[in-house]
C-alpha cells in the first residue's frame, strides 16, 4: 500500500508537467513520494517469506493502523509544499482526503497551487476504492457492526474464496474507474475547465466533496449541479451490485432494498424541502433553480459528498434541523458513502416492529428477514453495539470540542460531521460558507481522529484500543 501510494503522489506533478501549466510543489512531491516508497520497500524487505495467515486479530490491526499511517503519510505533501501548512493542517487535509470526508482548511483555492488541488482530488479518489473493498471484504470478515448481513464467499479469507475475491476486486475497479471516466466526461462536456472537470469527476463518485474552488460546486450551472447530484447518487450505492449486474443478475441493483429506500429519500425530502422554502421565501421564488439547489444540497449531505453550492444553514429553522438529522443517515452499505447507513435504520425499524408485535402476541414466533436473507441475532447486537458507540463518540468528541471554547452547534456538528464522514458542518465557523481554518489546533486533531474512527465504523478501532484485545 506505500509503495502504491508513493506511486500515485507521482501524479499531480507528471499530470501538469504533460499539460503545460507546472508544479510548483514538485520538491515537495518528491520528498514525500520517496519517503513513503522507501517505508513501503523496508516493509516488503523485513517480511519477506514471512507467514502471511490473516487471521481476525491481524486483520484489525491491519485495518486500523494502515488508514491511520496511511492519512499521515498523505499529509506530507501539504506539510512539505512551501505554502506553510502547519502539521495539523496537513494532517487534517491529509486525512479528509484520504477518508472522502471533504472537510477543508484550505482557502484561496481558486488560485491555489494546482498540484495540491488535483493530490486533494487523488486522495479522495483513493480512498473511495479502498473504503468499498474494506466493506466488500473485510468489515463482513471482522463482523463490524452488523456488515456480517452483506457477507459473501468473497469475505472468507481462505484459499477458496481468494479467486472469486479477485474477480470481484476487478469487477470493482473496472466499475469504480468507469462511472469516474463518465464523470470527467459529462463535467468538461458541460462547459467545466478539463482541469475543473477531472478534479470533480475524482470526488463526485468518491462521494468526497474537495472542490477546485471557495465557492464549491456553487460556481457552476444547474446543469451541472443535476449531473453532480447524479454521480453522488451512483457513487452512495452499492458498488457489488453493479458487478452483479455485469455478471448479467438484472435488476439486482434495484431489488435492494437499503437502494429502494436511499432513492426514496433523495426524491421525496428535496421536494418537501422545496416546498418549504417556497412557503417561508420573502421573495420572489424560482422553483426550477431552488428545486435542483435543494436536490444537490441534500443529496451532497446524505452521500456525505460534503458540496455545497449554497449556505443551506441560512434557509430557515425547519431546513437547519433536517439538515442536522440527514447527516446521521449516509449512503448505501458497499459503497464510497459515510454516515450511519440505511440498512442500521431498517433493521431498527425490524426491531421496533418485531417488539411491538411480540406485546400483542406474547407466544408467537417471528423470522426477521432482510433483502431475502435472515437476520440473525449477531447481527442484531452487533448493529446495536455500533449504534451505542457511535452516540457515546458523538457525545465524547462533542465534550472534547466544547472544551476548547467552541460553540455548542459548532461542536456538535463538528463531531458529526467528522464521524459520519459528510465535510462540512452547521453554523457561521464550519458550515457550508465556512471552513475548519479557524478552529484551535487541537481541536483539528480531535476531528482528524474522528473522521478515521467514523470510516473505520469506530468499533475497529475502539476494539485495537482495547486491552482485552493485547492480552489474548
Amino acid at each position: 500500500m506505500f509503495i502504491l501510494l508513493s506511486v500515485f503522489m507521482t501524479l499531480p506533478v507528471l499530470l501538469l508537467t504533460v499539460f503545460g501549466s507546472g508544479a510548483p510543489n514538485a520538491i515537495a512531491f518528491a520528498e514525500s513520494a520517496a519517503i513513503v516508497f522507501a517505508l513501503g520497500v523496508l516493509g516488503v524487505v523485513s517480511t519477506y517469506r514471512q507467514p502471511r495467515e490473516l487471521k481476525p486479530r491481524y486483520m484489525f490491526v491491519l485495518t486500523v493502523s494502515s488508514w491511520f499511517i496511511i492519512a499521515m503519510l498523505s499529509s506530507l505533501p501539504f506539510y512539505l509544499s512551501d505554502n506553510s501548512i502547519s502539521a495539523a493542517d496537513a494532517f487534517f487535509e491529509g486525512t479528509s482526503g484520504i477518508t472522502t470526508t471533504g472537510a477543508t482548511v484550505l482557502s484561496g483555492l481558486d488560485d491555489f497551487d494546482q498540484d495540491l488541488l488535483l493530490w486533494r482530488s487523488i486522495l479522495q479518489w483513493l480512498g473511495g476504492i479502498g473504503i468499498i473493498g474494506m466493506f466488500v471484504a473485510v468489515l463482513p470478515f471482522l463482523r463490524v457492526g452488523g456488515m456480517r448481513l452483506f457477507a459473501t464467499e468473497s469475505s472468507e479469507w481462505t484459499d477458496k474464496a481468494l479467486p472469486r475475491m479477485k474477480s470481484l476486486s476487478r469487477g470493482l475497479l473496472w466499475v469504480y474507474g468507469f462511472f469516474t471516466v463518465l464523470a470527467v466526461v459529462t463535467y468538461w462536456l458541460s462547459g467545466m475547465t478539463v482541469f475543473d472537470a477531472f478534479n470533480h469527476g475524482l470526488t463526485s463518485i468518491a462521494t468526497g466533496g474537495f472542490s477546485t474552488s471557495d465557492l464549491s460546486m456553487g460556481k457552476f450551472s444547474d446543469i451541472i449541479l443535476l449531473e453532480a447530484s447524479f454521480f453522488m447518487m451512483l457513487g452512495s450505492l452499492p458498488f457489488f451490485l453493479f458487478v452483479r449486474e455485469m455478471h448479467g443478475q438484472r435488476f439486482v441493483l434495484f431489488k435492494d432494498q437499503q437502494v429502494r429506500v436511499f432513492l426514496a429519500i433523495l426524491l421525496i425530502i428535496p421536494a418537501l424541502l422545496t416546498l418549504y422554502r417556497w412557503w417561508v421565501s420573502p421573495v420572489p421564488f424560482d422553483p426550477a433553480h431552488n428545486y435542483v439547489a435543494t436536490l444537490f444540497n441534500v443529496t451532497s449531505v446524505v452521500t456525505t459528498t460534503g458540496y455545497a453550492s449554497e449556505d443551506y444553514s441560512s434557509w430557515g429553522p425547519l431546513a437547519f434541523v433536517v439538515f442536522f438529522f440527514l447527516m446521521f443517515v449516509g449512503g448505501c452499505s458497499g459503497s464510497t458513502a459515510g454516515g450511519m447507513k440505511i440498512f442500521r435504520f431498517q433493521l431498527s425499524l425490524i426491531i421496533l416492529r418485531e417488539q411491538l408485535m411480540r406485546l400483542l402476541h406474547p407466544r408467537a414466533v417471528f423470522t426477521r428477514n432482510y433483502n431475502g436473507r435472515p437476520v440473525s441475532d449477531e447481527i442484531i447486537s452487533s448493529m446495536i453495539a455500533y449504534t451505542f458507540i457511535f452516540l457515546l463518540s458523538l457525545l465524547v468528541i462533542t465534550v472534547l470540542l466544547a472544551s476548547l471554547q467552541l460553540d455548542f452547534v459548532t461542536a456538535l456538528s463538528g463531531a458529526l460531521t467528522s464521524l459520519t464522514n459528510v465535510g462540512p458542518g452547521l453554523g457561521d465557523i464550519i458550515g457550508p460558507a465556512g471552513n475548519f481554518a479557524p478552529l484551535p489546533d487541537a481541536a483539528k486533531w480531535i476531528l482528524s481522529v474522528g473522521m478515521l474512527m467514523g470510516r473505520l465504523e469506530i468499533l475497529s478501532v475502539v476494539i485495537v484500543l482495547s486491552p482485552a484485545f493485547w492480552r489474548g
